[in-house]
């Protein structure tokens, strides 16, 4: 009885003295009154966020604290700052480190270095982005392409034991140097001409300092079961965390078939394999135009595409294999293939496939169409598209699985430049207006956990995706009555509405729904050891 009391004193003295560390100066930032969704999944509950040093410092009913700007959050919700674990930031974080897309949307940390492509040396990239300060913090996969071009270039082969080692020692480094993880890209050229054990290789050299597998797996058509079993037995033999990027179903022959594949997730789980998967909140993909021509054309690299292209019969085989494919999809002609930037010529910007072919003054056949698309490859070496390929139930079927995530597959949009996806812009606000607060098909609690907890979870993100004193203090306030999308496919360039602040690492970045320009955002390194 005596040592309980004694337990009793000690704990009572102790909360003493946090309450005196926490108080005897004032807060940083005091958010009072706000309806707090914690990143749980748990009910909402009515209370105080406080805020110093870039930590969460203490929540609940915290009276008249004294603190140096108070934020009066009645009516609002009060978050965790979204993870989003599907970006491309590469390339635009000094044009744009404020990354606004991203913060008007509530996201306050990304993962990059998806779908097989990142920077190869990334402990010299997180110095890079310690000392530009972005907006957003930011973590990075280590991309088997960019390791497999690194090492082989674009050869359409396996690679020998000896190139084999060097990229596992390659993606070794960057798990030292931080990377949360190995991503693939099977689609693309060179990650398209890996077999799996090449692939197995690389993920256990990712394994062995606690990474995730996080894959665009081979095929998300006909065969998109067995890419996904590639993917889940991959990270079986690997004994690794496996994120499926930008889970869905593509083409009408396979709408539907998210029954399936759905199916498959649980059941990985089910055996005891952390598997989960992410999605963007669109029945319409983005990626290269050169995905519409055979892998095979690119073996050896871009110059090698050229020759064969000026070859007329190796030229009217790709078509026919183009055509082909077409066909298969149930598709008449490409006018499900919207250009969003071409930079040789940006009156192309918006267009269809079908209508640039029209402009060009040629026949409205497949073959010609295929004909414009070998003109444009040719032009430059990448021709962005957006192409609509989905089915609305599938895309909700998914969003209804528990273990997905939301992330935007964007990178850090530059306000009126060409014409993205809209889900650069609106991602998270889009499942939050539409598929939350109109079509219910999320409560919006869960629709948070999604965007908070599981990814922090999933990628050891661990001082971020949740409201917890000690914390950082990354927070997005909003009002869930207005909050939605803007950006349009015909008008992309449009910023969330309904975020009133967003704070990053406890700074104001978004005050009054106002981008401050604040640059507080952090390098994430993964801390896993070996």
């Amino acid at each position: 009885m005596f040592q309980v009391m004694l337990r009793s004193l000690y704990c009572l003295f102790a909360l003493s003295l946090l309450s005196f560390s926490v108080f005897s100066q004032p807060l940083d930032v005091l958010i009072k009154n706000g309806k707090i969704i914690d990143g749980t999944g748990n009910s909402w509950f009515y209370g105080d966020v406080g805020i110093k040093e870039g930590k969460i410092t203490a929540i609940g009913k915290l009276g008249s604290v004294e603190a140096r700007r108070v934020i009066d959050a009645a009516g609002l919700i009060v978050a965790p700052g979204f993870i989003d674990v599907h970006a491309h930031i590469e390339g635009a974080e000094a044009s744009t480190p404020t990354a606004d897309n991203f913060i008007y949307d509530g996201v306050t940390t990304v993962v990059t270095g998806n779908c097989g492509g990142s920077n190869l040396d990334l402990g010299g990239y997180f110095v890079r982005m310690d000392s530009l300060r972005t907006s957003i913090n930011i973590a990075s996969l280590i991309g088997h392409n960019t390791v497999r071009r690194a090492v082989i270039g674009e050869a359409r082969r396996d690679p020998s034991p000896d190139e084999q080692r060097r990229m596992e020692e390659l993606v070794e480094k960057a798990m030292q140097d931080g990377a949360v993880g190995l991503s693939t890209g099977l689609i693309y050229v060179p990650g398209t001409y890996s077999k799996t054990p090449e692939v197995l290789g690389l993920a256990r050299a990712a394994a062995r300092h606690g990474g995730v597998y996080a894959s665009h797996i081979r095929d998300e058509g006909d065969r998109v079961t067995e890419a996904i079993e590639e993917a889940i037995s991959i990270g079986r033999e690997a004994g690794m965390p496996v994120e499926i990027s930008h889970f869905k179903v593509t083409y009408k022959p396979n709408w539907g078939r998210s029954v399936q594949t759905v199916a498959l997730i649980e059941r990985a789980r089910n055996e005891g394999l952390d598997v989960t998967i992410d999605q963007y909140p669109y029945i319409a993909s983005s990626t290269s135009l050169d995905t519409t021509v055979p892998t095979w054309a690119f073996g050896g690299g871009r110059d090698s595409l050229h020759a064969r292209l000026h070859d007329a019969a190796t030229r009217q085989r790709i078509k026919k294999e183009m055509v082909a494919t077409l066909k298969k999809k149930q598709f008449k002609n490409y006018d499900y293939a919207l250009v969003a930037r071409y930079a040789p010529d940006t009156t192309y910007n918006g267009k269809t496939i079908h209508e640039i072919n029209k402009l060009k003054g040629r026949k409205a056949k497949p073959l010609d169409e295929a004909e414009t698309i070998l003109d444009m490859i040719e032009a430059t070496n990448r021709t962005q598209m957006v192409f609509f390929s989905m089915d609305e139930k599938d895309l909700v079927r998914i969003m209804q699985y528990p273990f997905n995530m939301v992330a935007s597959d964007a990178g850090i949009a530059r306000f009126g430049s060409g014409m993205p996806h809209p889900r650069a812009y609106g991602t998270n606000a889009r499942v939050l207006g539409r598929y939350v607060r109109e079509q219910k098909v999320l409560r919006l609690e869960e629709a948070i956990r999604r965007m908070t907890s599981l990814p922090a979870q999933k990628f050891k993100l661990h001082d971020r995706g949740l409201l917890r004193p000690g914390l950082a203090a990354d927070l997005v306030v909003f009002d869930e009555a207005t909050v939605n999308d803007v950006a349009e496919f015909a008008n992309p360039h449009a910023y969330s509405v309904g975020f009133s602040y967003v704070l990053v690492n406890g700074e104001l970045t978004v005050d009054q729904g106002k981008h401050t320009g604040v640059r507080n955002g952090r390098a994430l390194r993964n801390t896993a050891t070996e």
